[in-house]
């Protein structure tokens, strides 16, 4: 690996080294170094050092950079490329690790972590601080302190007793002895000889303690195979009672390596099963026609009004529950829809005193868009969506139920593991299923919870034993192993494979086109109608070069990355394209049966299956629907203003069979009887020409709660509502109908709730925004400029402590004037009409009316100034 010729002192003069291109890739990876942009690469360098930023930073690292970084924060500082190499390989150098860290070293080069030459390798401040080892915070690796920290409070009489027991000659002084200590322990043959004489129980503890915790706690008389130890150094005390395994020793015990196990290489997504890639694309588009269905069923049920808000927000537990049975799925299925619908901005609360969530107008516009059309929406919606159902049911950090549609739910990181968990999907030949548990490996190893690490995190602390006669070693060698599948990415990785199955990214686990097409892998042609499940589409015959298939072209798929806007809509539309095909067409027909029912052989058209809705009630669903017709149904489609004639010209003009006779007779039966009676409001009143019918009301025992009585041969009086009036006639088995103060039949249609017009849930970012490439490059030009004005040399004498330069307003124009002859290039101070002061790096053009126009390298675009708000220049050296 190449070494610069002068070595960078500082992460500011190591960014300095970098090209634009460079600065570019970390300001991308690290967005929050330009929020906002800083005024140098100083200011940039102090930016990268912060805590948060070094935290946001060491959370995107993969397994193996972060055991790199890991190793850095246990070794010396500086250290060489060797010893990092020694570290990570050990004694016997694992070609994989020796292999794999050069790529690892540059990551985290890239990232800012690490600066410097390979002889000189250092890891930033705040990055060891997170890192290194501490009795507070166990290093990751599981190693202790060095000799030299240990003993740090150790008087030096004592350190010579050390000394003298591991068999080292005296010293004159304590530095001299440790670091006698400290090459003792690092000699391989030297240590070999010193444990050779270690009583068995002795080489026990150590083993013990050597993967971590090091820390243990002796007694005030320890027994002599603890004695042996601690009289020659291999156990240092560190408190009363709390000894600890130095560095060296533990580093010599584990053959050099920092930690137990490392992972160079990215674990494998194994494929559970292969399937034809046509039955995987059909199968999703039934997913897909079925997450249609869904939806349009919730909203539907939630039309005349859906539950009520509860008052700290969201849906309650008895209306989830309801909704679950409605849609006849399981909870946790009826919220994510329930949640898909609020992603998509279908659903929102209305608002109201007596809130109430409702679809919102963009559900009508949705319902007209056709099919393939709106379930892009729903999928674009749910893998941009942070708002996670997976949630549901939970508890918050306050120990608060999560409720569907309630606060608490948003996870900045869930777009991210969408994203990653179909783009490994896709990286597998098309139509293989992953196993599940081989995707949770993948993303646990891109993404480890940080201190998991190579599994070395410690679970214990000081507080282990070290003496197996005194409860010796119990626990000492406990770590917490690979995380297990409680930490978040995990659970949304496990969610995004179910979630994506039943939308209809995927079918039968495997990524579907239209998927890989969501996720921008794949482009289509605008002429892309065929099917896919044509065997020419996906199995096309080599010996034939003329037979012409759709264009349809891949993208690697080892960068299914967060799209932008633009980019998510444009993919969103090839996938609309793609699944367009492979959804069933909607019928206009029903086939009537004699037994009161309709078979809906496939999806109606809208006209169609709304009247159905009405005239109807739904029985059964599946790839089939079917309607069955009752009297309280036929009565239904009459309040809505039908005659018996329109049912019977609707059934004759839609049905593949003869309207049966059973159904003709149940119309005009109910038909007849419709409307015989009138309601109206009095309290509210019935009428009836037929009085027979009137006295047959009064003499029913079920009509007392109704306190009817007669006013004259032809009218009941009631002192019920008219609406609870109709409901009570209606269950005796009579067919009212209400009417208008004028007398004429009141037309009772479903009142469709809609709220105001609502946009849909915006996603909570995880830090700032990804840059684009518009606001990279000028903000590398400013950072530049900005450098340039700090670092390169003045005319004049420099200001103290960086500020401001400061002239009078006679020098300032003098300068100025100056420099447009000359063509020099100033460096200026400058406050805006805020009061925000800046410094500016200008080649003056011309001086006029108390202004100066130049170009400002800082903003690489010509500007004017006022003079009076420049406190001062400065002439920039010529070199």
């Amino acid at each position: 690996m190449s070494t610069p010729a002068t070595p960078p002192r500082s992460l500011a003069e190591a960014l300095r080294t970098r090209d634009d291109a460079s600065l570019a890739a970390l300001l991308r990876s690290r967005p929050d170094l330009i929020t906002p942009v800083p005024t140098d690469l100083t200011q940039l360098a102090t930016r990268a050092g912060t805590r948060g930023s070094v935290v946001r930073a060491l959370e995107r690292l993969d397994r193996f950079a972060l055991q790199t970084a890991e190793a850095l924060a246990v070794a010396s500082d500086p250290a060489s490329y060797d010893e990092l190499l020694a570290l990570m390989a050990g004694d016997r150098r694992d070609p994989a690790v020796v292999h794999a860290l050069p790529r690892a070293l540059t990551a985290l080069r890239e990232q800012a972590l690490v600066w410097g030459a390979d002889d000189r390798l250092r890891l930033v401040r705040t990055a060891r601080e997170l890192l290194a080892p501490s009795p507070q915070h166990p290093s990751p690796t599981g190693l202790g302190p060095t000799v030299a920290e240990a003993t740090a409070g150790m008087s030096p009489g004592r350190i010579q007793e050390i000394v003298t027991a591991a068999g080292l000659p005296s010293t004159h002084d304590p530095v001299s002895a440790v670091a006698s200590l400290t090459k003792l322990f690092t000699a391989r043959r030297r240590m070999k000889t010193l444990l050779a004489g270690a009583p068995e129980e002795s080489l026990e503890v150590l083993n013990r303690l050597v993967w971590g915790p090091p820390y243990g706690q002796v007694t005030a008389d320890p027994a002599p195979w603890l004695r042996w130890l601690i009289d020659r150094g291999l156990l240092l005390p560190t408190a009363p009672g709390t000894v600890v395994l130095p560095r060296e020793v533990a580093l010599h015990l584990r053959a050099g390596r920092a930690h137990r196990e490392t992972e160079p290489v990215a674990p494998a997504v194994e494929a559970k099963a292969t399937h034809r890639p046509q039955v995987v694309d059909t199968t999703a588009a039934g997913q897909a026609y079925t997450a249609l269905a869904t939806v349009e069923e919730l909203l539907k049920d939630w039309d005349e009004g859906g539950p009520a808000v509860m008052r700290a927000g969201g849906l309650s537990v008895r209306d989830l529950k309801r909704t679950a049975v409605a849609l006849d799925v399981a909870e946790p299925v009826a919220a994510f829809w329930v949640e898909l619908a609020y992603a998509a901005g279908l659903l929102a609360s209305d608002g109201d005193a007596d809130e109430r969530y409702a679809a919102t107008p963009a559900y009508d516009e949705w319902l007209d868009q056709p099919a393939a059309q709106r379930w892009a929406r729903l999928a674009e919606a749910w893998l941009t969506a942070t708002r996670t159902s997976g949630l549901v049911g939970g508890r918050d950090a306050k120990d608060r139920t999560l409720s569907a549609l309630g606060p608490g739910l948003d996870r900045s990181a869930a777009p991210e593991v969408r994203h990653r968990a179909l783009g490994l999907l896709a990286g597998l030949p098309e139509g293989a299923s992953p196993a599940a548990e081989s995707v949770l490996a993948r993303l646990r190893w891109e993404r480890p919870v940080r201190g998991a690490g190579g599994g070395q995190r410690s679970t214990g602390g000081a507080g282990s034993t070290a003496g197996s006669a005194e409860g010796a070693g119990s626990g000492a060698g406990a770590s917490a192993g690979a995380q297990g599948d409680d930490d978040l990415r995990s659970r949304l990785a496990r969610w995004t494979l179910g979630e994506a199955e039943m939308l209809g990214v995927t079918g039968r686990g495997a990524l579907s086109r239209q998927g890989r097409a969501l996720l921008g892998l794949e482009s289509v042609g605008a002429g892309d109608g065929a099917n896919p499940s044509d065997p020419s589409v996906s199995s096309p015959d080599p010996s034939g070069p003329g037979d012409k298939l759709p264009v349809h072209h891949h993208r690697p798929p080892t960068h299914a990355d967060p799209l932008s806007s633009a980019e998510q809509a444009a993919a969103s539309a090839a996938a609309a394209r793609i699944l367009a095909p492979l959804l069933p067409e909607p019928l206009d027909h029903v086939l009537l049966q004699a037994d009161l029912t309709a078979v809906a052989p496939g999806p109606l058209e809208r006209p169609l299956a709304d009247m159905l809705d009405v005239l109807a009630d739904v029985e059964s669903k599946g790839g089939a629907t079917v309607y069955r017709f009752t009297p309280g149904s036929v009565r239904r489609a009459l309040d809505a203003g039908r005659s018996a004639s329109d049912l019977h010209d609707f059934l004759t003009a839609h049905s593949r069979t003869p309207v049966p006779q059973p159904l003709a007779y149940l119309i005009d039966d109910v038909a007849r009887r419709h409307g015989h009676l009138r309601i109206g409001a009095a309290s509210a009143y019935v009428r009836c020409d037929d009085d027979a019918v009137l006295s047959e009301i009064l003499a029913d025992k079920r009509s007392a709660g109704l306190r009817l009585r007669r006013l004259a041969p032809t009218v009941l009086a009631a002192q019920a509502d008219p609406a609870a009036l109709l409901d009570g006639l209606r269950a005796m088995g009579f067919a009212p109908a209400a009417e208008s103060a004028e007398g004429d039949v009141v037309i009772t249609r479903a009142h469709a709730r809609r709220t105001p017009p609502r946009t849909a849930p915006d996603p909570v970012p995880d830090g700032p925004p990804t840059p684009d490439t518009t606001l990279l490059s000028a903000a590398i030009r400013a950072i530049r400029a900005g450098d340039r004005a700090s670092t390169t040399p003045l005319k004049t004498t420099t200001p103290p402590n960086g500020e401001l330069p400061r002239t009078s307003s006679a020098e300032t124009l003098a300068t100025v004037q100056a420099a447009v002859l000359t063509g020099t290039t100033l460096w200026i101070g400058y406050v805006n009409a805020e009061g925000a002061a800046s410094q500016r790096v200008i080649a003056p053009i011309r001086v006029e009316g108390g202004f100066v126009t130049a170009y400002d390298h800082t903003a690489d675009e010509v500007r004017t100034y006022p003079l009076h708000r420049v406190t001062g220049v400065a002439e920039l050296a010529e070199d």
